[in-house]
């Protein structure tokens, strides 16, 4: 299935009516470009199964999406990893937990990954066999877990029902493995994502608050917190409209524009792979419709390195990378 073509800045009658700038005229007034450096990460979205349907998803993953990476683009990208150099290897989804050959991929993806990172909605994790934790720690896999919110109706508001105390134990049983606890050097980071239509609080109180309530109240240790913008796409996107935030939100995001930002923005130096081989700038751009260069390229097309300088796809959507401290 080939994705939908988009314009290099795409606009619906909605985002024309918003009295803002586009991104590009906002990087144009500080003078600032956004093009490809050096890509050392090769990101992987798995596929749209999920076993959650959180209201701030950009995919739009849940239980009832049937889109998973096939053993043949599978194989695809075994090859490009080994013929490019690579750093990160970046595995997310939908919950890549949930894609039946996920430990298998792993396994033969480690050769190729200085650093390799597991994106969890700890849930997921939680119903998978010991076995794949297990597979993670052996490989000092890092694993960078969601957990919207310290208080558990905020967070099952995002998540669904039963998801927080889930959460919460997967977390201890990351724990027992060994995973943030000091000079283990299994890396366990967390992400934080507001509730509702507004932006996250600085991320170092933030994390200072994270560190006291999961140790005080669950005995639960980590290494970093991560607190993000949501990304006004997908499932998050359509929120917004029903409940006439959407504009509103937009001007939120691009008031908070930092320019500091930009040189460091992942879109830079990552490739992204969706579940069907074709390539973006970015997950977010994945869910916009905005494929690599502007034209749906697969990967079975790549014989060379992306080379620096390229232009990179942009949109409204980008303003949430660049809000406040950015996005990673």
């Amino acid at each position: 299935m080939r994705p939908e073509l988009g314009s290099r800045e795409p606009t619906t009658s909605r985002e024309n009516r918003l009295s803002i700038p586009t991104f590009y005229q906002t990087l144009l007034k500080h003078q600032l470009k956004l093009v490809k450096d050096t890509i050392c990460t090769l990101q992987l979205n798995v596929g749209l199964l999920c076993n959650q349907a959180c209201r701030h998803c950009h995919l739009e993953a849940g239980a009832g999406r049937r889109e998973i990476m096939t053993a043949r683009t599978m194989d695809q990208v075994i090859a490009l990893a080994r013929s490019h150099d690579f750093k990160t290897i970046d595995i997310t989804g939908g919950a890549p937990e949930m894609h039946p050959q996920i430990g298998e991929f792993i396994e033969r993806l480690i050769p190729y990954a200085t650093r390799m990172i597991f994106r969890s909605n700890l849930t997921a994790l939680a119903h998978r066999k010991p076995s794949l934790m297990t597979l993670l720690k052996d490989n000092a896999v890092v694993i960078i877990a969601s957990l919207p919110s310290l208080n558990e109706n905020q967070s099952e508001t995002v998540r669904g029902r039963g998801t927080f105390h889930t959460s919460v134990d997967t977390l201890k049983k990351l724990n027992r493995l060994g995973y943030g606890q000091p000079e283990s050097g299994l890396e366990l980071n967390l992400v934080s994502n507001p509730a509702g239509a507004f932006l996250p609080p600085p991320q170092a109180g933030l994390e200072k608050r994270f560190h006291n309530v999961l140790s005080q109240k669950y005995g639960i240790v980590f290494n970093n917190l991560f607190s993000f913008a949501n990304v006004p796409l997908g499932r998050y996107r359509r929120w917004l409209i029903q409940s006439n935030n959407f504009d509103a939100y937009i001007s939120r995001l691009a008031a908070a524009f930092n320019p500091c930002t930009v040189p460091g923005l992942m879109c830079r130096t990552m490739l992204s792979v969706s579940w069907d081989g074709y390539l973006y700038d970015c997950d977010f751009n994945q869910a916009a419709g905005l494929p690599l260069e502007n034209y749906p390229i697969h990967i079975s097309n790549i014989t060379a390195p992306i080379p620096a300088g390229r232009s990179i796809a942009a949109g409204y959507h980008c303003y949430t990378c660049t809000a406040g401290s950015g996005f990673t």
